[in-house]
């Protein structure tokens, strides 16, 4: 004979991602959570540094403030934004500090970090690689269900990450036997 639910019993935690656009004056965060197929926002928030402080002040910063976020939303995962500068080389090197904080934190808490590239996330939201912004912006409010965007597009392509990883598992799953 088959088990069958036990309607008493407490559905399984929805799966939760954490999404970064990593920066080292400005780094967005968005936590969001699947519940049934469906994306529902948690929290989202903008973390500032400023040039006027040490660089190692600013990265101690900016792991306070994602270690605080990152404990607060239990996430099951992490999606970063990779980075893919080839010009702009201290924009790169600063950005890639900032990164680093980041996997520091996930791996201190052995989280699963997913990088993703801004084709993909445009990819994966819009259905096209070369989206405009306002396109990814207007879907991550859609798929949210959110009365009005986004107001910081930091937070905005953090929470863009996040999304672009369920839909990522999501095909993943389709595809594993």
């Amino acid at each position: 004979m088959p088990k069958t639910p036990d309607a008493t019993r407490p559905e399984a935690r929805p799966y939760r991602v954490v999404g970064v656009d990593p920066g080292i004056a400005n780094l967005g965060l968005g936590a969001i959570e699947e519940v049934r197929r469906d994306a529902r926002l948690l929290a989202s928030e903008v973390v500032r540094t400023s040039a006027r402080d040490a660089q190692a002040e600013r990265l101690l910063a900016l792991r306070d403030a994602v270690a605080s976020f990152v404990d607060a939303h239990r996430p099951d995962a992490v999606a970063i934004e990779g980075q893919f500068f080839h010009q702009q080389r201290d924009v790169s090197f600063r950005v890639g500090q900032a990164y680093g904080v980041v996997l520091l934190t996930a791996a201190e808490r052995r989280l699963p970090v997913f990088e993703y590239g801004p084709m993909q996330v445009k990819q994966a939201l819009v259905g096209t690689g070369h989206a405009q912004k306002a396109q990814v912006s207007f879907m991550v409010r859609a798929l949210l269900g959110l009365d009005r965007a986004v107001a910081n597009h930091h937070a905005s392509d953090a929470l863009a990450l996040a999304l672009t990883h369920l839909h990522s598992r999501r095909v993943s799953s389709r595809l594993t036997p």
